[in-house]
């Protein structure tokens, strides 16, 4: 599986972005870029400096490191597949089905 960094960092931004409750316009002003910029960032077809990088995580009130934790950033078709796949797996395993019963009815 090949990994595209580029697209997985332009997932994370924009996912951070839209946590603060930033416009791309707003957020491209705040860190001194243009929104076609960002726009090119967000969807893997460019890059930063390290700069705009550094102003990244002053606006969204992150550590360098945290921009670039991919894994946690999924879309919710995507979670949502994910777990259906899961329970799939485990439909005819009544250990595994009740403790995930157990977790999904506990936090519902």
């Amino acid at each position: 599986m090949k990994k595209d960094i580029n697209k997985q960092l332009g997932k994370r931004i924009q996912y951070l972005r839209k946590q603060k409750g930033l416009s791309q316009e707003k957020f491209a002003e705040a860190i001194n870029i243009a929104t076609t910029s960002l726009s090119y960032i967000e969807t893997g077809r460019g890059f930063m400096t390290l700069a705009t990088l550094e102003k990244m995580t002053e606006v969204l009130e992150v550590e360098p490191y945290e921009i670039f934790q991919f894994m946690s950033v999924k879309t919710n078709e995507e979670m949502y597949d994910f777990l259906m796949k899961k329970i799939n797996l485990i439909k005819n395993d009544d250990e595994k089905l009740r403790i995930v019963y157990s977790i999904v009815k506990n936090i519902l």
